[in-house]
């Protein structure tokens, strides 16, 4: 998979952040039958201040959230907890970007007692599953996300975060 990562704040160089990524990334397409090296995602390495600014720019929530993503189109299902529109490969390889807070993700894992390496590759498979349509919104489609996301992180060796 291509991940072009702009890196905003040097933490997550320590925090061997391209490799978490990239196992995330292609775990997820893998697990949905999705070549990986056939898409691209942009990702943005940040910290609070950054994203806090991103989720109040688009979101009109002006405090730091762990992880955004803008998916390149609408791929959503219309039925509650259905599948979403998987895209087909072709001229447009880009999923969409991911914004992601250093901080806000150190405080979690702390706060949880997980390796921080384990808490933001589970951010990484649920922003892509945002990218490829996958919401939590309605309760029928946060179940299907959080299932989904289960699947994938039990195939990297990973508990259920939930």
């Amino acid at each position: 998979m291509q991940i072009d990562i702009l890196y905003e704040d040097d933490r997550w160089d320590s925090a061997d952040f391209a490799e978490l990524a990239e196992r995330a990334a292609e775990a997820t397409l893998a697990h949905l039958g999705l070549d990986p090296e056939t898409w691209e995602v942009a990702i943005l390495a940040c910290d609070d201040a950054r994203i806090a600014t991103l989720n109040q720019e688009f979101r009109d929530k002006p405090t730091p959230t762990n992880v955004l993503s803008w998916p390149s189109e609408e791929r959503a299902a219309e039925e509650p907890g259905a599948i979403p529109d998987l895209p087909e490969p072709g001229l447009d390889p880009e999923l969409g970007d991911i914004a992601i807070a250093y901080d806000t993700c150190a405080r979690e894992a702390e706060a949880a007692g997980k390796p921080m390496a384990d808490h933001v590759t589970h951010l990484v498979v649920h922003a892509l599953l945002h990218l490829l349509g996958y919401d939590h919104v309605r309760d029928q489609d946060a179940t299907l996300m959080e299932a989904t996301e289960v699947a994938i992180l039990g195939k990297l060796g990973l508990p259920d975060p939930y």
